[in-house]
């Protein structure tokens, strides 16, 4: 498995993702296709100028075209105050081989080697056990149920918090 920025190249697995119902079941519903290659453009400038980490999942790095999925750290301001925050997605005839955990904890230990964004955070829905999974087992320590906004659309999360630097080991 590898991880690298993402492209303007890469909204046909945007489309997979962000635009699939079931995909997107536990964030809301699909977004609109339309929009894809103006999320993708704006995420590949922020990872180019490390604004963000918007990565792409590729699970053999000797055949870099088939992307698995993505998985994000960004900074953004809540009603509490700015945080850090991780995200992931992995394309169903993916799921089940523990690459969403090997690209969650790849980024986390790029998080703790750089020193950047502090205490991270992870609000997966309550009703996904996969990505819940991950938090426990990448060593998130579980906060709350909260509401969460993705996509300007509320739903219920856990809420999972981990620091890098003495988190992981």
């Amino acid at each position: 498995m590898r991880l690298r920025n993402v492209s303007p190249d890469d909204v046909d697995a945007y489309v997979q993702m962000r635009c699939d119902p079931v995909m997107m079941a536990d964030l809301g519903g699909p977004q609109p296709r339309e929009e894809m290659a103006a999320k993708v453009r704006r995420d590949a400038e922020q990872a180019a100028a490390d604004l963000a980490w918007f990565k792409m999942i590729l699970p053999d790095p000797a055949t870099p075209e088939v992307v698995a999925g993505t998985v994000t750290l960004w900074s953004h301001n809540t009603n509490d105050g700015p945080i850090s925050e991780i995200g992931w997605m992995v394309l169903p005839q993916f799921q089940g081989q523990g690459l969403g955990k090997r690209a969650v904890r790849a980024l986390l230990d790029q998080a703790r080697d750089e020193n950047r964004w502090g205490v991270v955070h992870a609000f997966p829905a309550t009703s996904n056990a996969a990505s819940n999974g991950i938090c426990r087992s990448v060593g998130f320590r579980f906060v709350s149920e909260t509401d969460m906004t993705f996509a300007g659309r509320i739903f219920k999360t856990n809420h999972w918090s981990l620091n890098p630097r003495t988190d992981l080991t």
